[in-house]
Parts: C-alpha cells; sequence; structure tokens
C-alpha cells in the first residue's frame, strides 16, 4: 500500500491543513515528523473550525492513529492544552488514537525564555523572527545532547540528571541576557507533574510503524512548515530549525525511506512570507494588499500579517528537486479570481546575469530581481470548483504554466478551505 509525504514547498502557510485532513480518510496512520507547536494547521470540517499546532491534523478523523514523531520538538504543556481545546469541539483523544515517541525532545520553559530573549537582544537587521515558543532552543539542545525525553519522565533520577546537564549550559547563557538562573527544584516539580499526562501516550513509534507498515497500513507523513524554511535548504538563518524537507519523515519517525512512496508538495497559486528573510516577487503595492485580504493571509499561530507576492516558480522548482516532489496540491486559486492580470517569476537577474536557481549566500538571495512573465487573468470565479469544467480557461492557463515551470505535474487543486472543494489528478494513495 502506498504511504505518502506532505510537505510544504514554499515558506509555509500552502495550505497543508485541509490537504492532509482530505487524504488522511483514506489513511491509517497520521504523522508528525518534525517542527514544533510554532506550526499552525487550520481545518474547516462541515463549518466548524480546528485550529491545530502540535496535534497531527488526523486526530479529527475517527479511526485513526495519530502520532508525533521524534523528529518533533515537544512542549507537554501545550499539547495538554490543545488536546482540551480539540476534545471540547467533540473530538475523542486517547493513547489509542494518539502515539508520542517515546524518543521526542521535550521544550521546556527555559526554551522560550531563551528564544524571546535573545530575540529582544537581537541588533537590527539580526532578528530571525521567531515565534518565540522554544523551538530552536530545543533542537540546539537535542544536538548538544542536553535533552530532556518523553521517556525520562519515567525514572526521576534520570530526569534530574538531564536537567542538571541542561542547567549546565543554559544558567551561564542566562546570566549573558540578564535572565535569573532557573529554579531547578520547580522546573523539576512541574515535569513531575505533567508526567502522568504525557507518559500514557508514549510508545515505540519506530516499531508501531514498521508493523503497521508490514500489515499493509497506509501511512500519512505530515511535515509543518515549508522547504524554504529548511534549516539546509532554505533561506539561511531566517529559517526554522529543523529539517523540512520530504526525507525527514523517515529520520523524523524511524522508517527508511524505501517507506516513502508519493511526496506531495503544497503550493500555493501565489507566494507568502512570515517573518523576517529575503522574498523576492514580494509586492508592496495595492496587489500585495489585495492578495493578503482576499486570502486572509494571518498566522495559524501568530496572528502575524503574512507578507504576499506573485508566484515564484524558480522557489517551487527548487523545493520539488530538494524534497522529490512527485506532484503538487496547488491551493488558494481563487484568491486569483479577479486580477486583470497575474505575474509568474520564471528567473533571477542578479549582477547583469540571470539565474534560474536561488543563490546559497545571503547577500545574493537579498539582491535577486525577478524576471516576470504576464498572463491574463479571470473574472469568473473559482471558489468551491470541484472539476476542470468549473474553472474558466484563463485559470486553466495559469495551471498549465504553473506544471510547466517548476517541472512537476499537479496532483490535486483546492479551491477553497472547505476539504469538498478539491479537484483530484492523481490520487498519491493509488498502488
Amino acid at each position: 500500500m502506498a504511504n505518502v509525504v506532505v510537505v510544504g514547498a514554499q515558506w509555509g502557510d500552502e495550505g497543508k491543513g485541509k490537504i492532509v485532513d482530505w487524504l488522511s480518510e483514506r489513511a491509517d496512520v497520521i504523522c508528525r515528523f518534525q517542527g514544533g507547536h510554532n506550526a499552525g494547521h487550520t481545518l474547516v470540517i462541515d463549518g466548524e473550525v480546528y485550529k491545530l499546532h502540535a496535534l497531527p491534523s488526523g486526530v479529527v478523523r475517527g479511526g485513526k492513529l495519530s502520532v508525533i514523531g521524534n523528529g518533533v520538538v515537544l512542549d507537554p504543556w501545550h499539547l495538554m492544552r490543545e488536546i482540551e481545546t480539540v476534545t471540547a469541539q467533540g473530538v475523542k483523544i486517547s493513547p489509542e488514537t494518539l502515539m508520542v515517541a517515546e524518543n521526542t525532545p521535550l521544550i521546556l520553559p527555559l526554551h522560550g525564555e531563551l528564544d524571546r530573549a535573545r530575540e529582544e537582544a537581537a541588533s537590527k537587521g539580526t532578528k530571525i523572527g521567531t515565534t518565540g515558543r522554544g523551538i530552536g532552543p530545543a533542537y540546539e539542545d537535542k544536538v548538544g545532547r542536553r535533552s530532556v525525553r518523553v521517556a525520562d519522565l519515567a525514572d526521576m533520577a534520570t530526569l534530574e540528571a538531564r536537567v542538571d546537564r541542561a542547567l549546565q549550559h543554559h544558567d551561564p547563557l542566562r546570566r549573558g541576557l540578564g535572565i535569573e538562573p532557573v529554579d531547578r527544584d520547580a522546573l523539576i516539580a512541574e515535569l513531575r507533574g505533567i508526567a502522568d499526562k504525557i507518559l500514557p501516550f508514549a510508545a515505540p513509534v519506530w516499531k508501531v510503524l514498521n508493523e503497521r507498515k508490514t500489515a499493509g497500513e497506509r501511512i500519512l507523513f505530515e511535515g509543518a512548515q515549508g522547504a524554504l524554511l529548511d534549516i539546509d535548504f532554505g533561506t539561511y538563518p531566517y529559517v526554522t530549525s529543523s529539517n523540512v524537507i520530504a526525507g525527514q519523515a523517515a529520520t523524523g519517525t524511524g522508517v527508511g525511506p524505501g517507506s516513502i512512496d508519493f511526496v506531495l508538495g503544497i503550493v500555493k497559486a501565489y507566494t507568502t512570507r512570515v517573518g523576517e528573510g529575503p522574498f523576492p516577487t514580494e509586492l508592496l503595492d495595492d496587489d500585495g494588499e489585495r492578495l493578503g485580504v482576499q486570502g486572509h493571509e494571518f498566522g495559524t499561530t501568530t496572528g502575524r500579517k503574512r507578507r504576499c507576492g506573485w508566484f515564484d516558480s524558480v522557489l517551487v522548482r527548487q523545493t520539488c528537486a530538494t524534497s522529490g516532489v512527485s506532484g503538487i496540491a496547488l491551493t488558494k486559486l481563487d484568491v486569483l479570481d479577479g486580477f486583470d492580470e497575474l505575474k509568474i517569476c520564471t528567473g533571477y537577474e542578479l549582477d547583469g546575469e540571470r539565474l534560474e536557481y536561488l543563490p546559497t549566500a545571503a547577500d545574493a538571495q537579498a539582491r535577486v530581481v525577478p524576471i516576470y512573465e504576464t498572463m491574463s487573468g479571470w473574472s469568473d470565479s473559482t471558489a468551491g470548483a470541484r472539476s476542470w469544467a468549473d474553472l474558466p480557461g484563463e485559470a486553466i492557463k495559469y495551471v498549465r504554466r504553473v506544471e510547466e515551470l517548476i517541472q512537476c505535474p499537479v496532483a490535486m487543486l483546492s479551491t477553497s478551505p472547505e476539504r469538498e472543494d478539491t479537484i483530484l489528478v492523481t490520487d498519491p494513495f493509488a498502488d
């Protein structure tokens, strides 16, 4: 049976939540494989709005197993609050429907404090634009081998040793930033208090997933953020602190790369970005404002207004290559309704030379000038379209041109936040 990885192919906010929910109806297992609760997925199902941050999108579907993999960094207190929120909306969550990898690193209160202090102390031009939720510092502790992990909550001696090792690193940092040292005993008490709530969900995820795969069950791997925020292949240093591209699905859950049969890249019909960093096609004019208003471009997690611009085929072609995308889901086509003309970036100019990719050097990324191709817009609405016959001719031409430029086919087309307003071209779960 086919297993599918869903990744954002721009800077995030492409509409992954709806697509994952749409696919999850036919999956048996839905896994988050990277990121933290700095991500936000909004699902609209039968008029009910669910805003998820740490929980996999599959939790809103009955009879599915949702998994938080070891590639995630997890704030256990936030997770419990989120479970309470969706439970109040009628979603039933139990250890039978939600599993957390035992080797998942925890986000501690000290991580958020360090994150916010660093951002506040950053000089002009060096701010990253983090959400301040501690994701970056938690990943630093993971690679620094000083994390508290889910399994550590089951043994108090191990837990205290892990906390002591972490504080050997954090207290000197805090002094340098003018923050009081961590209250060790209070932190351990907080972890003891949350342990009994988190541990029932803990499991050897790698083992369970491999057993489910062997049994022929369909697994859907769900990424957060977007490939242009990947720690290696994104617009560094204005990136997230984890690998976002599809290869992380394997290491972030404990399955081999041979377990991945189809990579679905989620691509917005225009481009948006939250926070700092280069954005070649950004529009600081009426068209940019119109895209933001019509697209309701405000972050699910932070509420921050997103920067908006024309579709950048150079960037999407690049991310399709680094993630090995099999096909894309093109979302929010309806936001382009009513524009007289549309522009697509087909290349860049840098110091008189044409480039077909975004250069790695930060200075060069900031200086590239987009080369545009202009296409006719359409006046008829595409909102709610469920077949090609429902689309205006110019909209179809736009989609076909996107396919040509990014060198990747459209597998799905989304025309509204409602899950049924989707045109299926290629079934990612096809055997």
